[in-house]
């Protein structure tokens, strides 16, 4: 179990696109936005956790165009955040923060969970060989999946609140159209990171 956690934890501290989304979002719209985010990205994981328990996880690793349309629909849709972002970053805050409830970054937050390529990866090839085969039954997968959630959680967590520290500083208007560019750049290398990492030779 200790084993399984450590790995959890290396796992989401590496970059991806829950990371960059959560860390640029706190960034800009505080934390509260960001926490609105965790919930989103944690429901994503916790439904693609329960996807692999139940066996569709294989399924979608050996199925070669399943798997690619969900690995391009989730880099897609981090260049579209990307671009989202540097537009929005050119509006007045007020209006900004007025025109997307706290639904919104919810909801962006679980589809940027379900679109990524990373999570399902980790669901069906980590995890597997942390379930003791002398104890069969879906109650350690299921187990595994749920100490996973809440590792990443507390991560993101964490994440949300060291970023949201800078959003006094990103509110002015001149940092924030210098910051909305940055955080767009770094959306973008990390779809193209994704992409790269993320390619298989079937």
């Amino acid at each position: 179990m200790l084993s399984f956690i450590a790995t959890s934890i290396a796992i989401e501290v590496t970059p991806g696109p829950n990371m960059a989304y959560l860390a640029v979002l706190s960034a800009e719209r505080g934390r509260l936005a960001g926490f609105a985010a965790v919930l989103g990205v944690a429901l994503g994981l916790a439904t693609l956790g329960l996807l692999a328990v139940f066996g569709l996880g294989p399924l979608i690793a050996e199925n070669r165009l399943i798997y690619e349309v969900l690995r391009w629909a989730g880099i897609l849709y981090l260049l579209w955040l990307a671009w989202d972002g540097w537009q929005d970053a050119q509006r007045d805050i007020a209006s900004a923060v007025e025109a997307e409830p706290l639904l919104t970054y919810f909801r962006r937050g679980l589809l940027t969970n379900l679109l990524n390529p990373k999570a399902v990866m980790f669901y069906i090839t980590v995890m597997p060989n942390f379930v003791l085969s002398d104890r069969p039954g879906l109650g350690q997968s299921a187990t595994l999946a749920a100490i996973y959630v809440a590792v990443a959680t507390l991560i993101h967590a964490g994440i949300v609140v060291a970023a949201g520290s800078l959003e006094p500083l990103i509110a002015r208007p001149e940092n924030r159209r210098r910051a909305g560019a940055v955080f767009a750049l770094l959306l973008v290398a990390i779809a193209i990171w994704i992409a790269w990492t993320t390619h298989r030779n079937w």
